[in-house]
């Protein structure tokens, strides 16, 4: 079973889509969920309409989302149409997606349904379909590490926005630069990401091949190699070989000096990297915040790279790598602040400015920036969580615990983030001896997940004393 798209359907199903469509523009989202699923109900390949129907849904969510309604959905994940979904998955894997598309017309981020969505379409083999909910999940779970590899690498297999997953695995690598899986996924995104840029997967949707599109057969051999899953430093090195001596016959390719200089970076080439870049910078394009982005991450990576080649039996290692990470520290700082100056309305720069304030103890200019970060949707509850910690540096409780209140609020379902802002929020209040209420945040960790951090020790303690 493939996707389908609109001129494929009947004429009567195509009246009923048009009339789902039309019930939607006037805002009537309930009508338009109904009709949209009864669309995919008999055509559950239809991706177009699975993209408006989670429009609709999100926009009914936000309606209904309050009071009882919200606080029944939050329990939807132990639910008795999850649970059929579930039982329905490996039979019947369109029914199971047709359930929780009934549970997401309620409750739009479940990521329960959500999940029973991917598996299903996986299955059924609608790549659009996974790739359409795992952005969700994503959105809902920026820190999931598994979650965004997932997602980067079935955008990578079969096609989505490279542009966004990618920024989820760069904010991941960003904390933990040597990954070994968060590189190999940013490996397989940039290979997607320069077939897209050649027009190569829009030709193949179109009817074509890679292998009728491309030049010759040793291109094709050369772009399907790049596309694979697991590559080997062979690939990455003829790729960079290839790429060179096409940079000799088309110097204005940018795109390709672009590439170019990102495989350098994987290679640790670092010196040849940022001079393709420098290439890129002083070009009509050199205005670009992803680039100016791009070649601060690479020397951070050169610092990273430098301490990770120091003898670990060397007396002298350690006060060289104090050394290199205080270089480090000041780059990061300094080209910061420049990139926050050149582009005053990117939140998300303010927001890694705010982190390093933050590292170096620098409180008062850390809230100032992670106050406006809360502007960008994607950083928005991670800035609340620095905010938090901030007032509490500052034994400002109360502040902390209104933050982290109001953060968690914002978080539907029990994910790893919303672990943390838990455990946080139980901290501050045992800073402010509100013990009894300390320890119900505790426990609600301690019911999921009894081994995260000291929480076992706390809720232990707690009740031995009673």
């Amino acid at each position: 079973m493939a996707e389908k798209l609109l001129n494929e359907l009947s004429p009567d199903l195509r009246r009923l889509y048009a009339k789902a469509v039309e019930a939607a523009q006037r805002d009537n989202f309930d009508y338009a969920t109904t009709l949209f699923c009864s669309v995919l109900q008999k055509e559950p390949g239809l991706f177009e309409a699975r993209k408006a129907l989670r429009v609709a849904q999100t926009a009914r969510s936000a309606g209904a989302s309050t009071g009882f309604f919200k606080k029944m959905m939050s329990n939807a994940g132990s639910s008795p149409q999850i649970t059929k979904a579930k039982m329905s998955l490996n039979k019947n894997p369109a029914e199971a997606m047709a359930i929780a598309e009934e549970v997401l017309n309620g409750d739009a981020n479940n990521p329960f349904a959500h999940r029973i969505i991917i598996d299903a379409a996986h299955a059924l083999g609608f790549p659009k379909t996974a790739v359409l909910s795992l952005e969700t999940m994503v959105r809902l779970a920026p820190k999931d590490k598994a979650l965004v590899i997932d997602f980067a690498n079935t955008v990578a297999e079969t096609g989505g926005n490279a542009t966004i997953a990618e920024q989820f695995l760069d904010d991941l690598i960003s904390a933990v630069p040597y990954d070994p899986d968060l590189l190999q996924a940013q490996k397989n995104l940039s290979a997607h990401k320069l077939l897209d840029e050649g027009g190569y997967n829009e030709m193949a949707e179109t009817g074509g091949t890679f292998r009728d599109v491309l030049k010759n057969k040793e291109e094709a051999v050369s772009l399907e190699q790049e596309k694979r899953s697991q590559k080997t430093e062979d690939v990455a090195l003829r790729l960079i070989e290839e790429y060179e001596t096409r940079l000799i016959t088309e110097p204005n390719n940018l795109k390709l000096t672009r590439s170019l200089a990102e495989l350098y970076t994987q290679k640790n080439q670092f010196a040849r990297a940022l001079a393709l870049y420098d290439r890129v910078k002083h070009s009509e394009l050199g205005s670009d915040a992803t680039l100016d982005r791009a070649i601060a991450d690479t020397i951070v990576r050169q610092f990273d790279f430098k301490i990770s080649q120091l003898n670990p039996f060397d007396d002298a290692t350690a006060e060289q790598t104090v050394a290199i990470t205080a270089e480090k520290l000041a780059f990061q700082m300094a080209e910061t602040q420049k990139r926050a100056e050149k582009y005053p309305t990117d939140l998300a720069i303010k927001f890694e400015l705010g982190v390093l304030y933050f590292q170096t103890g620098k409180i008062g200019e850390a809230i100032a920036e992670f106050q406006k970060a809360q502007g960008n949707p994607h950083k928005r509850r991670s800035a609340m969580s620095y905010l938090a910690q901030c007032f509490a540096k500052r034994k400002m409780f109360d502040l902390a615990a209104k933050t982290l209140q109001n953060a968690l609020k914002e978080i539907p379902g029990f994910d790893e983030e919303k672990k943390e802002l838990t455990y946080q929020l139980g901290c501050v209040l045992e800073s402010m001896g509100k013990k009894e209420e300390a320890i119900e945040q505790f426990k609600i960790i301690y019911e999921t997940d009894i081994s995260y951090k000291d929480v076992s020790a706390k809720v232990d303690a707690y009740y031995a004393a009673q």
